[in-house]
């Protein structure tokens, strides 16, 4: 079993990411199955969809990502920090803010220094990592043919190898439908709930913030799609902030448009995409999300967006069918 795994361990990434389109496909596959009648047929049209949905579009928002930190980081080293400047003196000269700064005796409450550090040490980390997966030809073009041809199969054979999955789990067939049902009610509540609103969330401000003529709007719907996960805040914690940024500039207009279309349409992806994503499927506390994606992000990296709550998903379901099984024991005595 050691064996077998330091053997798998250099494609775990790989494996990751076809697991996570198969995940996120197979409603497509079954409807593409359903007129083709082969499997194999079925599972390269819906691989082919895959590419034109997802990589394509995909890779292009990498490069621009790495194209826009490039730039800030480059505006950040220059000490060209006009508009951040702007921002932190019309903060400052908020009344709360000369409160608090009265009463604490923090004279410096917003540092311009610590948001440039923060800034450039941010930028510099994700554009390491990308820098180092889009530049490396090579194991990209790998790595993309092998994610491909692992989505292929498991699309085509991921039902049969899931039932010999299960025919290894200690469990009665009662215990092993409900875990089946249980997992598959989480999945959809954490991966299409959480990770697929997060991403039209940022999608939807990204198209808003480069209509608002603000620099950087993939960096900015990045952020929004991460912050989509924190509580209370939501999106509104980038959207709203920009918005603001705009009437300070004196660009009312489009201040006022950006604030419209946040709180009409982006903010609102939550309560019209999630009723009919999850419906009454059982669902995960947001800061537990919210933790699943974060840590994802730290141990896999971009594939953690989805791997996280995934894995606190089977997790989750695992130990409540164990919970069961206990209380059926005790019941039973």
């Amino acid at each position: 079993g050691y064996l077998t795994y330091r053997i798998m361990l250099p494609f775990m990434d790989v494996i990751a990411w076809a697991v996570v389109l198969s995940i996120l496909f197979f409603p497509v596959y079954v409807f593409i199955l359903k007129y083709v009648r082969l499997k194999s047929l079925a599972s390269l049209i819906t691989v082919i969809l895959i590419m034109l949905v997802i990589i394509g579009p995909f890779t292009y928002v990498a490069f621009m990502l790495v194209r826009e930190l490039k730039f800030l980081a480059s505006e950040m080293d220059q000490n060209n920090m006009g508009s951040v400047q702007e921002i932190i003196h019309a903060v400052k000269s908020l009344t709360i803010i000369e409160t608090i700064n009265k009463y604490t005796g923090i004279e410096n409450l917003m540092s311009e220094t610590a948001v440039r550090e923060s800034i450039n040490k941010i930028g510099k980390v994700v554009i390491e990592h990308l820098s180092l997966r889009l530049t490396n030809i090579f194991l990209s073009v790998v790595d993309f043919a092998l994610v491909v041809f692992s989505t292929f199969f498991l699309l085509k054979d991921g039902p049969g190898f899931l039932a010999k999955v299960k025919d290894y789990m200690p469990f009665n067939e009662a215990h092993k439908e409900r875990l089946d049902a249980q997992i598959r009610d989480i999945i959809v509540s954490t991966v299409f709930g959480g990770v697929v609103i997060a991403l039209v969330q940022g999608t939807l401000g990204g198209i808003g913030f480069y209509f608002s003529g603000l620099g950087s709007p993939v960096v900015l719907g990045v952020i929004m799609s991460i912050m989509s996960f924190v509580p209370v805040l939501g999106a509104f914690s980038v959207w709203g902030p920009a918005s603001a940024y705009l009437f300070f500039q004196g660009d009312y207009l489009q201040g006022a448009g950006l604030f419209i279309f946040g709180a009409l349409v982006i903010s609102s992806v939550d309560n019209i995409l999630k009723p009919l994503i999850i419906g009454s499927r059982t669902k995960i506390h947001t800061i537990i999300i919210l933790f699943s994606v974060l840590g994802g992000l730290k141990l896999f990296g971009m594939i953690g967006l989805i791997m996280g709550p995934l894995i606190t998903a089977v997790f989750i379901s695992v130990f409540e069918i164990f919970k069961s099984l206990e209380s059926d024991s005790v019941a039973g005595q």
